[in-house]
């Protein structure tokens, strides 16, 4: 899909805020309220809009620690990875899983819980316990400088 200046502009808004009405963002875009509707929909239908979601304060709800964890997988093998990929999939607390190269780690995982104790009983009694992690290494995050939801969209493409 080719994305005109209508369409990067709707992008934009709907990545700052999700929960504007159509009125409002077909008149920030410059548009009537049917077309502007019409590529929204476009938008969602092509996969570029793939959900809506509301961003909540993870310390408010007792959630403040973050690690970053590193696992090092025993064999590089699909059944190995998509077991490991499975089982922390199930867990609440992984907020993000990437399959990483130039570490010695296979996996990062970004991790919330709401103390040590939490972090520590995740670790030891589900991560290395799934089959195959040989190694664990976890960095706890102090503070966060710079936490982004926003695609650049003006660069996409060139």
């Amino acid at each position: 899909m080719q994305l005109d200046r209508y369409d990067t502009r709707i992008l934009e808004i709907l990545q700052a805020e999700g929960r504007i009405n159509n009125q409002e963002l077909a008149d920030r875009i410059g548009l009537s309220p049917s077309p502007c509707l019409r590529r929204v929909r476009a938008l969602e239908e092509a996969g570029l809009i793939v959900g809506y979601r509301t961003l909540l304060d993870a310390k408010k709800l007792g959630l403040s620690l973050m690690a970053l964890v590193f696992i090092s997988m025993d064999r590089h093998t699909p059944e190995r990875f998509e077991n490991f990929e499975a089982t922390v999939n199930l867990l609440p607390e992984v907020l993000e899983c990437l399959l990483i190269t130039g570490q010695d780690a296979d996996y990062q995982l970004k991790i919330i819980v709401k103390d040590m104790d939490h972090f520590q009983a995740l670790l030891l009694n589900k991560l290395t316990r799934i089959e195959g992690v040989t190694g664990v290494h976890s960095s706890f995050v102090l503070r966060k400088v710079i936490e982004k939801t926003h695609l650049p969209l003006h660069h996409a493409g060139q």
